[in-house]
């Protein structure tokens, strides 16, 4: 072991929470609506079979192993099985059409890959020519039977992997121990796709060290106890949801959650009420629109009452959001309390956030609208920074110290730079070790002094705070040569419970415009107690008095933003933008170089003057095929 705490490996650290505290719980998986509980002795035996089972299929040092699944106990199991052998683990999106599953499995060399259910499979099955892949494991057997006949030893479930690796313990006791002792802190645990907003994602290569540096660091700014609860819902292949469920859960020992489904989760995240979490801004965005919409439709006792609440928890949160402020004002402390049992609880318990004592978002800015309104709410919510090449964080608010306008200060070991074009420079122990086979795009990102150039612009205060402004790819200029930061303008436009998602486009051009989603779930109860009939997203987006709704929430955005900042027109368009048409990533940031090339015609249009255009859209079908919807969309003017 070396001096820092973090110079050590995940088996490693497995190894000693199973000896320290064996009979602790570790994490809880829910099957048919029972909790099943799961030690840290049983999660290592778990994790240990797993591993000699990957041994005796022919996996070792320097292999890669895929897996597609979704937040389930096979997943880390198989993750730190595989890293326990040696071996480099590379996550591929659940949801991820074929080609993309190709892509992954064929640019990091895998050689087996982990499926949640027969979906995965058929889809690794699709493309399996294209890749490396030798044997597929298959955690959820149901229909398996189907495939055995005419695949044979190609496939093989997750229950016989453990099986078979608890045969080979048997009778070799003491492999384990010496496949771990092998490891080095330096090895690479794992590739992780990167966000390919601007083109094909890279694998970034994050070593154990990386990983857990990163967890050291934020776990020394922001401790965790070991008694809280942690629920696991955010996509494992994203580095996002592998810092908290693996490396910062090995680095403290709290309790991690399996929800049932996707369709039980907000049930189980509420029975559960974690004391803390991490969600990227669209799930905190969705948390709000749905809060906002509970209140329309609540009787108005209930609305006076959440008026009342949250005009006090407004100003008790800017009371406290002050620097060097960890408390409100006495009197609005008081005035917040009355708040509290008035409303804003039964709030927070409806959407399992009572009992959270620290809250992040990353992944993207959340706007400042939405952060003011959470802790209006009482959550305690906190911006972090940082990319997949490091690791995932490097910049956090500290507790006494949160502004809604920054991302908080550097990590413990971490340094920030901007350089003189403005680009927000890192260094810090969590920089990966480059991407795979790609040393081009390494050095271009990691300088010959080990900063890595974000790609972001930014500025630091003068008390060290970081203002991200947006990628630097992004920024628009406009004609007149102003520039502007689209993230801001669209977070502006998203704190309407009526806005889903929004792109900003401009450059080169005399004004902003944009092209709007409604949401829908919002959007749809708001026609219904006004009797608009509709038929479909596509029908209701485009109904007049949704477009009017629109222009109010574009107009209210519009007001609180400088002249040139503001959208002077927009249209609603009659699809969702969405990850298979490849208008945003897997994670929700858009892909605006797609949308701009996408809907040429309809921003032509929109500067032109017209006021409607006929708009084709190709949307992909998860089979593959591509059908062509064509539809006439109106422009509205601000």
């Amino acid at each position: 072991m070396g001096r820092e705490p973090y110079h050590t490996t995940f088996p490693w650290l497995l190894a000693r929470m199973a000896k320290e505290r064996p009979g602790t719980t570790a994490f809880r998986w829910k099957r048919y609506g029972i909790w099943n509980r799961f030690t840290w002795r049983e999660y290592y035996e778990l994790v240990r079979w797993v591993a000699l089972g990957l041994y005796s299929l022919g996996i070792s040092r320097g292999d890669k192993a895929a897996f597609i699944t979704g937040n389930r106990p096979a997943w880390p199991i198989y993750e730190v099985g595989a890293q326990s052998v040696g071996a480099i683990t590379v996550g591929v999106y659940r949801d991820s059409l074929s080609e993309e599953v190709a892509y992954v499995l064929s640019e990091s060399d895998a050689r087996i890959v982990l499926v949640e259910g027969q979906e995965q499979l058929d889809r690794v099955l699709e493309v399996i020519d294209k890749t490396r892949v030798e044997k597929i494991i298959v955690d959820e057997a149901k229909g398996l039977h189907l495939y055995r006949e005419k695949l044979g030893d190609q496939v093989m479930t997750f229950g016989d992997l453990v099986k078979i690796g608890k045969e080979v313990d048997e009778h070799s006791p003491g492999l384990y121990n010496k496949l771990v002792g092998d490891l080095d802190p330096d090895d690479v645990a794992g590739f992780f796709t990167t966000s390919g907003t601007t083109g094909r994602p890279k694998l970034a290569m994050l070593s154990h060290k990386n990983l857990l540096a990163m967890a050291y660091q934020l776990n020394k700014l922001d401790p965790v106890e070991d008694s809280w609860e942690y629920v696991s819902f955010l996509p494992p292949a994203w580095v996002g949801e592998q810092m908290m469920s693996i490396a910062l859960h090995f680095m403290t020992g709290f309790k991690v959650n399996f929800p049932e489904s996707e369709e039980t989760l907000w049930r189980d995240f509420r029975e559960i009420a974690p004391q803390f979490l991490f969600a990227p801004p669209r799930i905190w965005e969705r948390i709000a629109r749905d809060v906002m919409a509970d209140v329309r439709d609540s009787d108005p006792v209930k609305r006076l009452a959440y008026r009342i609440a949250t005009w006090i928890g407004y100003r008790a949160a800017r009371s406290r959001l002050r620097p060097g402020r960890t408390k409100p004002d006495l009197g609005w402390r008081i005035l917040r309390y009355i708040a509290y049992w008035l409303a804003l609880r039964s709030i927070l318990d409806k959407k399992g956030l009572k009992r959270v004592k620290r809250a992040y978002t990353g992944g993207a800015m959340l706007g400042p609208d939405y952060f003011l309104y959470f802790h209006a709410l009482g959550v305690n919510l906190k911006q972090i920074y940082g990319q997949t090449e490091v690791a995932g964080i490097a910049v956090v608010h500290p507790d006494d110290d949160v502004r809604p306008e920054t991302v908080g200060k550097p990590l413990p070991e971490t340094e920030l730079r901007i350089s003189e074009s403005g680009e927000i420079l890192i260094k810090s122990p969590a920089v990966m070790k480059g991407y795979y086979r790609n040393p081009e795009a390494t050095r271009k990102t990691i300088d010959s002094e080990g900063w890595l150039h974000t790609g972001d612009v930014g500025e630091l205060t003068s008390d060290g705070h970081l203002v991200v402004h947006d990628r630097a790819k992004e920024i628009i200029t406009l004609s007149n040569g102003a520039k502007v930061a689209p993230q801001i303008v669209q977070n502006k436009l998203k704190f309407s419970p009526y806005i889903a998602e929004a792109a900003v486009i401009g450059e080169n051009k005399p004004y902003l415009v944009a092209i709007l989603n409604i949401d829908y779930p919002t959007v749809s109860r708001w026609a219904e107690h006004r009797g608009i009939a509709f038929t479909s997203y596509s029908d209701l987006s485009q109904k007049p008095e949704v477009l009017d709704l629109l222009r109010m929430e574009v107009q209210r955005a519009n007001s609180s933003l400088p002249e040139e900042m503001r959208i002077r027109r927009f249209a609603s368009l009659f699809k969702e933008f969405h990850p298979d048409d490849d208008e945003m990533t897997r994670t929700r940031k858009l892909r605006r170089r797609v949308i701009v090339q996408r809907y040429r015609g309809l921003i032509e249009a929109m500067y032109r003057g017209d006021e409607e255009a006929l708009v084709r859209a190709e949307i992909k079908l998860e089979d593959g095929r591509r059908i062509a919807v064509e539809r006439k969309v109106r422009i509205i003017t601000v």
